[in-house]
Order: structure tokens, then sequence, then C-alpha cells
């Protein structure tokens, strides 16, 4: 009896705090459909998440991707699927294939292109317009 308390307490805090690794593969589980939005006079392209993507919402998760550097006086980074030159950004890719860093340390700091593997709180956005779709809440760099 105590062998079997004593391998529960064990593998407890593993399950508890493991994290999913995922892939840009994972995030493209997603649909846009172009929609106006009054607010602001503008169209945008409005996201349908696929069950993939919903069922590891609000769970750590562990991805690799460049480092867009948007604004890194402000501590504002991206992590895309591809390298500025062919980003989201650029027109050669779609809002699936960047996700907002949400850093959870203001002293980090990373260079344009930075090839990195994150973690963080994946956070599906729809709602707001001035941000991505996927947003990493509390995210750092993931050390293995």
């Amino acid at each position: 009896m105590n062998k079997l308390i004593l391998l529960i307490a064990f593998f407890i805090p593993t399950f508890a705090f493991s994290q999913i690794e995922i892939s840009w593969e994972t995030l493209a589980d997603v649909e846009f459909s172009e929609t106006f939005m009054e607010e602001v006079g503008e169209s945008f392209l409005y996201p349908y998440f696929g069950s993939k993507v919903r069922a590891i919402e609000g769970q750590q998760v562990i991805l690799k991707g460049f480092i867009l550097a948007i604004d890194p006086d402000e501590g504002y980074y991206i992590l895309s699927k591809s390298p500025f030159s062919s980003c989201f950004f650029c027109g050669a890719a779609g809002p699936e294939t960047v996700v907002e860093l949400k850093m959870k340390s203001e002293k980090d700091y990373f260079r344009m292109d930075e090839l990195v593997t994150m973690k963080g709180i994946l956070m599906l956005n729809s709602d707001d317009v001035y941000q991505c779709n996927y947003i990493f809440k509390q995210a750092e760099v993931h050390r293995r």
C-alpha cells in the first residue's frame, strides 16, 4: 500500500505540470471569414478555431519559431512560423502563422529572426482586432 501511495505521489506532479509540444500545423486548425467591423470601418479575418486548437486553449504549450521583434523597447514580440521576410505581416502567410507573446519577464530581449522555442499559456482571440488570434501568456524561452 505504501508503495502505491509513493508511486501516485511521484506521477501526479508530472501530469499536473506537463506542457504540450505543438507544431504550426496544430495552429492551422482554424478557418477565417472576412468580416466588416463597424467600429473601425474595415474588414478583418474572423477566426473559427477548430477542435484541436480549442482543446488546448488555456494549456501551457511549447512551440518553435522565429522572433519578430516588433517593439523590443516595449517588450513586444511575435513568434512566427517564418522569418520576417516571409511572415504574415509581409503578406506571405496567414494569421495562423503568428503568436503574440505576453512575456513573463520584462527583461527578455530577442533579435529579429532569432530561432527560439517558447512556452506559454495558449489563449485564443477572436474579438480584439488589435491583438493576434493566438497569444502566449506568461511566455518564456523553453529550456530542456
